[in-house]
């Protein structure tokens, strides 16, 4: 662990920065009270009018310090919540379709749930600003999702009953970000505690003299043993006391599982990440714990654990700047992966050193996502995936592949088979259901079947529809503005209860079936298997990447034994049904795209980390950039520090 600059600890220094904000605002105003909340300088006012028609003042004092401002009310002068909450209605109007109203009292922010948050925003942000200066209230407008999702609700509830406690630790993660230091020939490393020459387990530490940031903290997903599954935290780089930061790259468990075991062992800081990969990681992490106790196996943590990473999550936007640490400032771009993925930038000291990681990234459009960004303002490192980083991983183009899998379908239907798709719940599962839905509603190439959907995928649609921002232009464009929603569509039957598994295999119509798990480790998609798997009129079509060692991989090596459970007594069945593997719908960019993100980047990075990839695709994608593209670029292993300052 580099050293840390205690020089750099300046009595009075937040008294000071305070006192100079406050000297640049008119005494009409009225002030408070200005406190840290996170990346955030908040300021309290008994006249927030004032402030928020004079944006002027505002803007130039985030200017002169570098910080976000934000303006809140007094408690005295806000309004009390019945009457704030039929002013709202009254602004806003019907057309808003307001679905939800509450208040946070700690924060004197009020939550408004609308099924068109526009409405309520108004041209330019002025129907928001109305609300704020006629209720004194801060309104957060989210989005009132058309499918009701559990998790979303679960998480704005719990950071409601837990306002004082995440307002505490708003304010000490503000001061600690926000503490002075003094730059004295500053060091940056990273050290690889995962995803090193391995797909999986994704955990990289970024240290600065001052800082230390950990990118994401994965389950090693291909793990033989129980004690596998953890990155190397055990290096003496990783300290969790002094870990200033967590980012969360996407929700997959192989990026996000082993967040919540940090909180587990003491870790109290933010977690930052977009506001689906909250949701949609918290959906994957509960699963996680849930199918371990199923199972009859120790999870890593408990529901608990998973609720505390949710009250320190701080959500952010794309390409919006954050401060995170003293001298590290965070921004988000589009990974194209799935909903909420991120690129991460990592700016160091004011421009001295910038760090991109480019943790499983898509650069192609597909029908859900834009593809990933390539413009950055500095870059001098680049870490990246390398997955299907081998030259001779190349797909099929998009349009092959979904005709492939139509094709494929089409004939099981006309034979009276039933077709079953494992799928990741996050991302490949709601990819699949936009192929069907444009193959049967628009191209009337497929005739009309049960699509059903079983597992989590169901809420993880929900959480998708409840984020149409982060998807692509194109379906964006489809749900706000001409109102068409391929989700809501109603030949897409959600499988409540595992008791109506056996009746759907059972019945003689043909359907598609979309299930979880999608590399068949377990989840729903293994008791349909079961049900299926002797019928040589069905099919089993893997759509997804399949990890060394599991079922998935095993049957595509040509494994037709399958072994299933029932009260704990085994029982054999051979797999007639026909098996199919398509290789064009990964969230992962094959080798020609992977170049060509690499390419595009500006500015061109002057040296390349290459991870997440088996190792001889690891190796031979850093050979590649080495020889090809003339820049400095290895492929680190597990537990090495790379000094890049």
């Amino acid at each position: 662990m580099f050293e840390r600059d205690n020089t750099a600890i300046v009595l009075g220094w937040k008294e000071r920065l305070f006192n100079d904000i406050l000297k640049k605002l008119p005494p009409e105003s009225m002030i408070t009270k200005i406190a840290f909340e996170g990346p955030r300088i908040v300021i309290y006012s008994k006249n927030p009018q004032l402030l928020l028609l004079k944006q002027d003042i505002i803007k130039s004092i985030a200017k002169t310090y570098h910080k976000r401002i934000s303006i809140r009310s007094d408690p005295s002068v806000r309004l009390n919540k019945k009457e704030a909450e039929r002013l709202i209605l009254e602004i806003v109007g019907e057309r808003a379709g307001v679905k939800n109203i509450y208040f946070d009292d700690i924060t004197g922010q009020v939550y408004i749930e609308a099924e068109k948050p526009g409405v309520v925003i108004g041209p330019k942000g002025i129907t928001r600003k109305r609300i704020t200066l006629e209720t004194r209230w801060a309104p957060v407008i989210v989005r009132a999702p058309p499918l009701e999702s559990n998790i979303v609700r679960y998480a704005r509830k719990l950071n409601e009953i837990a306002s004082s406690d995440r307002k505490n630790f708003l304010e000490e993660i503000g001061e600690r970000i926000h503490r002075p230091y003094i730059l004295r020939n500053n060091k940056v490393r990273v050290t690889i505690l995962g995803g090193g020459r391995e797909v999986g387990g994704n955990a990289f530490l970024i240290q600065t003299r001052e800082s230390s940031i950990l990118i994401d903290a994965g389950i090693r997903v291909g793990a033989s043993e129980p004690g596998e599954i953890f990155p190397k935290f055990n290096v003496p780089e990783f300290s969790i006391e002094e870990l200033d930061a967590v980012i969360v790259t996407h929700a997959h468990l192989d990026h996000s599982g082993m967040v919540p075991y940090l909180f587990k062992y003491g870790y109290r800081g933010p977690v930052y990440c977009t506001e689906p990969t909250k949701y949609l990681m918290a959906l994957l992490q509960r699963d996680y714990v849930e199918l371990a106790r199923k199972e009859g196996r120790l999870s890593p943590y408990s529901y608990t654990d998973i609720d505390k990473e949710l009250i320190h999550t701080i959500t952010v936007e794309y390409e919006e700047v954050n401060d995170i640490a003293p001298d590290i400032r965070l921004t988000l771009y589009n990974a194209g992966h799935i909903l909420g993925s991120a690129i991460v930038h990592i700016h160091v000291a004011e421009g001295l050193y910038n760090i991109i990681i480019a943790s499983d990234i898509k650069y192609s459009d597909t029908r859900l996502l834009d593809r990933a960004e390539t413009n950055f303002p500095r870059v001098e490192t680049l870490i990246i995936e390398s997955t299907y980083g081998g030259p001779k991983d190349k797909f099929p183009p998009r349009e092959v592949a979904e005709n492939e899998l139509i094709s494929i379908i089409r004939r099981t239907i006309e034979r009276k088979g039933k077709v079953l798709i494992p799928v990741l719940a996050v991302g490949r599962a709601q990819e699949i259901m936009l192929v069907l839905y444009h193959h049967i509603v628009k191209k009337k190439s497929l005739p009309e079947v049960p699509v059903y959907i079983s597992g989590m995928i169901r809420e993880a649609v929900a959480i998708h529809t409840a984020s149409p921002e982060f998807l692509s232009r194109r379906l964006r464009d489809r749900i706000l503005r001409k109102n068409e929603n391929p989700f809501l569509a109603e030949f897409f039957i959600t499988v409540k209860d595992s008791s109506e598994i056996a009746e759907i295999c059972e019945s003689s119509r043909p359907a598609v079936i979309l299930a979880t798990n999608g590399m068949l480790q377990g989840g729903p998609v293994l008791e349909f298997l079961k049900y299926l798997a002797e019928n040589e009129k069905n099919a089993l079509i893997f759509v997804s990447y399949q990890a060394p060692g599991t079922p998935g991989w095993n049957i595509l090596r040509g494994a037709r034994e399958l072994v299933f459970y029932n009260e704990g007594i085994a029982r054999k069945t051979l797999l007639k049904m026909q098996v199919h593997h398509i290789r064009g719908f990964s969230g992962h960019s094959p080798f020609p795209e992977l170049l060509k993100f690499v390419q595009s980047i500006r500015p061109l990075p002057h040296r390349v980390l290459v991870i997440h990839g088996e190792e001889k695709k690891c190796v031979k994608f850093a050979e590649i950039c080495r020889t090809n593209l003339k820049l400095n670029a290895i492929a680190p292993n597990n537990m090495e520090t790379i000094r890049l300052v």
